[in-house]
């Protein structure tokens, strides 16, 4: 598109602080803690999320809690369809209608979906490829593993969290903030720490930095035991940060000569901690006992 073409009406245009703010005023919409939001204000930070989401072209493109549309338009500015869930009613009531006016020619690639991230499934979001998204801070992990676990279409994405989440899910083993999050991520893909995000660009600016998470889908390690069965062992090996693996494991098999021989079947050395652990010899434990 050439800059002559886009300031035409046909769009499409994306929201500045001013827009922000007059659709917000229009609709009545207060941002609440409660659900996370924290409304983009910037254009160019919207533009470099879409630019570092490597997207290929026309790519569907999945986006969680899309608020007011500032990231919405960037993606559809660039030729990508769109599903997105929104669990406000009224602002999922009323992003059609803010695409329609800001970029009227890319409309049709817009799917709402009213729901909570966390109860969507593959009848409702179709079979998006990517998933960009400034995902609500309060539910950020738990939306981002409940989607990588129901959408097998869902091969990579780049999402904006709350920074110290963002160094959780991108942790390798032995490094301080390695835990649940890091290792459950890890069975679904690589994850890796995609630049800071300042505060400013948002409104009304969250108290907390944030950052953004890139991932590419991977295969699972190979193992004997289920996902489900895998990510008993995360737990149980993290419940107690402060033992060795093997004691920590203790309520998960409390048969101890069985679990001492699953460390020796292994060659998993029980005096570990869990942090030092990575998801390949969770499976193998996990797939040992099983």
């Amino acid at each position: 598109m050439s800059s002559s073409d886009s300031s035409t009406a046909a769009g499409p245009r994306l929201l500045g602080p001013a827009d922000v703010r007059s659709l917000a005023a229009a609709l009545g919409v207060r941002p609440t803690k409660q659900r996370g939001q924290n409304f983009v204000i910037d254009p160019n930070t919207v533009r470099r999320i879409v630019r570092a989401a490597d997207l290929t072209e026309g790519e569907h493109v999945l986006e969680i809690g899309p608020g007011l549309g500032s990231l919405t338009l960037a993606l559809l500015a660039e030729g990508h369809s769109v599903t997105a869930v929104e669990i406000d009613p009224l602002l999922a009531q009323a992003l059609p209608s803010t695409v329609a006016s800001y970029a009227p020619e890319q409309a049709a690639k817009l799917t709402v979906v009213e729901a909570d991230a966390m109860d969507v499934g593959p009848d409702q979001i179709g079979t998006p490829t990517a998933c960009v998204a400034n995902l609500p801070y309060n539910v950020a992990v738990p939306v981002l593993l409940h989607l990588l676990e129901v959408s097998d279409s869902l091969r990579h994405g780049l999402v904006m969290v709350q920074s110290e989440v963002a160094d959780r899910l991108a942790a390798p083993p032995g490094s301080r903030t390695y835990g649940v999050p890091s290792a459950k991520a890890a069975w679904y893909a690589e994850v890796r720490r995609a630049g800071p995000i300042g505060r400013n660009v948002f409104w009304p600016a969250p108290n907390v930095d944030s950052g953004l998470v890139a991932f590419e889908r991977r295969d699972p390690p190979a193992t004997a035991a289920t996902r489900e069965q895998t990510f008993a062992v995360i737990e149980a090996a993290f419940s107690q940060r402060r033992k060795t693996v093997r004691s920590a494991l203790a309520r998960w098999l409390p048969d101890r000569a069985r679990l001492d021989e699953i460390f020796a079947t292994t060659g998993i050395d029980p005096q570990l901690r869990g942090e030092m652990l990575s998801i390949e010899q969770f499976a193998a434990l996990a797939g040992a006992r099983h």
